[in-house]
C-alpha cells in the first residue's frame, strides 16, 4: 500500500523539478536574447531592412546572425518560435504553488498570529492576486505611460512593494515572498502570452500577406520584454527564498523584497550596458552592495521572540493539529524530537555554528512538532534526512516511532490529503 505523504512529496518534487528545467530554459533564450540585441552591430553590408547583425562562437562553430527591426521582405521558409519556455515555466510554477500552498495551506499559507481566514479564502486571495496584478500592471502600460518608460518602471516598482506589504498582513513570511514571485512572474508570462506573441503573430501574418508590417507592434513587444529582463533575477532570489529564513522570516522581509527588485535593477543595468558595449558601469556593484548590507541590517530585526513567532502550548491548536496531539505515541515523540532535533530547531540554537532555526522551523513544544508534523515524518521518519548526519544519534526504534504516531493521525483523520 502506497503512503499518500510519500507519494505527495514525491509529486511536489516532480513538479519542482519540471519548474526548475524550465525555468532554466526561459531565463537562458531570454539573457541570451537581450544581450544579442544588445550587441548588434550597423556593417556597410547589412541585408535590406536588417537592423544589425552578430558574429559569434559556441560549440566549434561561428554563427551569423541579423535583426531585422521590424521584419524582412518575406516569410521565412522556417521560423522558430519561444514561447513555450515561458508558458511550461508559469504552468509548472501554479501547479507548485497549489500542492504546496493551497494542498498544504494550513501549515505553509496563512498565518494565524495576522489573521483568522479560513484556508479557502487564503487561496481566493492567492488566486485572485495573481490576476489582479497583470490587470493593473496592463492598464499601466496602455495608459500611455508607455511614452515614458522611467516613470512606468518606478510605478511598477511601486505597485510590486504594495503587493508585498499587503501579502505580509495575511501570509507567513515564506508564503509572502514566494507568492510576491508569483505576482512577478505571472506578469512576465502574461506578457509573453497577451502581448508579445500576438504582436508577432500579426507582424507573421502581414508578412504572409503582403503587406508591410507596423513597426509599432515591435516597440511595444521590446518594452514588454525589457520589463521581464529586469524582473528575471529578483523573481529567481523569491523563489528560491523558503531555504532562507534570514530573508523570508522577517517582519520585513517586503521591503528585503523590495530591495531586492533594486539589486535586480542595477545588476542587469551593468550586464546590458556591457552587452551594448556602452561603458563600464562599475558603480551598478557599489551600489548593489550597499543594497545587499541593508538586506542584511534588516534581517537582523528579530523574528524570533515569543511575541513575533509564538509556537506555544497557549498558542490554539488547528483541528489537523489537534489529530496529531491526541495520536498515539505523541508523548514518546515528544521525548525523542525536541532532545534529538532541538538543539538547532530552537527559538535560541545552541548547536555551534547555528544561529537561527533552520527554515524557520522550531520544534520545542507540542505546538512546534504537530505544525510540522508532515516535514518531521518524511524528514526523520521514512528518511534520515534529519538530523544532518545524524548528528544527534537518533535511533531507528525512535524513526519507527515518528512513523506509527504519523500514521495513527492520518488513520482517524476526515478531512483528507489537504490536511497533510
Amino acid at each position: 500500500m502506497y503512503d499518500i505523504a510519500i507519494i505527495w512529496d514525491w509529486l511536489a518534487f516532480a513538479v519542482r523539478w519540471l519548474h526548475v528545467i524550465t525555468a532554466v530554459a526561459w531565463i537562458g533564450s531570454s539573457f541570451y536574447f537581450v544581450a544579442l540585441d544588445l550587441g548588434l552591430r550597423k556593417t556597410p553590408d547589412l541585408a535590406e531592412g536588417a537592423h544589425g547583425e552578430e558574429w559569434q562562437v559556441h560549440g566549434g562553430g561561428f554563427y551569423h546572425i541579423q535583426k531585422y527591426l521590424v521584419a524582412p521582405a518575406n516569410m521565412p521558409d522556417h521560423l522558430t518560435w519561444f514561447k513555450w519556455e515561458s508558458y511550461s515555466t508559469w504552468l509548472s510554477g501554479v501547479a507548485l504553488l497549489m500542492i504546496i500552498y493551497w494542498v498544504g495551506g494550513e501549515l505553509y499559507l496563512l498565518d494565524p498570529e495576522k489573521t483568522d481566514l479560513a484556508l479557502w479564502q487564503g487561496i481566493l486571495i492567492s488566486a485572485a492576486s495573481l490576476t489582479i496584478g497583470w490587470l493593473v500592471y496592463d492598464f499601466l502600460c496602455k495608459s500611455g505611460l508607455a511614452e515614458k518608460p522611467t516613470l512606468l518602471m518606478i510605478l511598477l516598482f511601486g505597485l510590486l512593494v504594495a503587493m508585498g506589504y499587503c501579502y505580509n498582513l495575511v501570509f507567513t513570511g515564506r508564503a509572502t515572498m514566494l507568492h510576491l514571485g508569483a505576482f512577478t512572474a505571472t506578469i512576465m508570462t502574461a506578457n509573453v502570452f497577451f502581448i508579445i506573441i500576438p504582436n508577432q503573430k500579426i507582424v507573421v501574418a502581414d508578412l504572409i500577406a503582403g503587406r508591410k508590417p507596423d513597426a509599432k507592434y515591435g516597440k511595444i513587444a521590446k518594452l514588454r520584454s525589457t520589463h521581464n529582463n529586469y524582473l528575471t533575477l529578483p523573481v529567481v532570489f523569491l523563489m528560491l527564498s523558503n531555504h532562507y529564513p534570514l530573508a523570508f522570516a522577517s517582519e520585513y522581509n517586503w521591503v528585503i523584497a523590495a530591495l531586492v527588485f533594486l539589486m535586480g535593477v542595477t545588476i542587469r543595468i551593468y550586464f546590458n550596458t556591457k552587452h551594448a558595449r556602452a561603458g563600464n558601469p562599475t558603480w551598478t556593484w557599489a551600489v548593489t552592495a550597499i543594497l545587499f548590507i541593508l538586506i542584511i541590517q534588516l534581517s537582523m530585526a528579530p523574528l524570533w521572540s515569543d511575541d513575533s513567532y509564538d509556537h506555544s502550548e497557549n498558542r490554539p491548536l488547528t483541528k489537523t493539529e489537534q489529530v496529531f496531539a491526541n495520536a498515539a505515541h505523541m508523548d514518546d515523540v515528544m521525548a525523542i524530537v525536541p532532545g534529538r532535533c532541538a538543539m538547532c530547531h530552537a527559538r535560541e540554537p545552541y548547536y555551534e555554528g547555528i544561529y537561527w532555526a533552520p527554515k524557520g522551523v522550531v520544534l520545542e513544544t507540542k505546538a512546534d512538532i504537530v505544525a510540522a508534523a508532515n516535514e518531521i515524518y518524511l524528514q526523520a521518519g521514512v528518511t534520515n534526512a534529519m538530523p544532518p548526519a545524524n548528528v544527534s544519534h537518533m535511533e531507528t526504534s525512535e524513526r519507527q516511532t515518528i512513523i506509527e504516531w504519523y500514521r495513527d493521525a492520518k488513520s482517524k483523520m476526515p478531512f483528507g490529503i489537504a490536511s497533510n
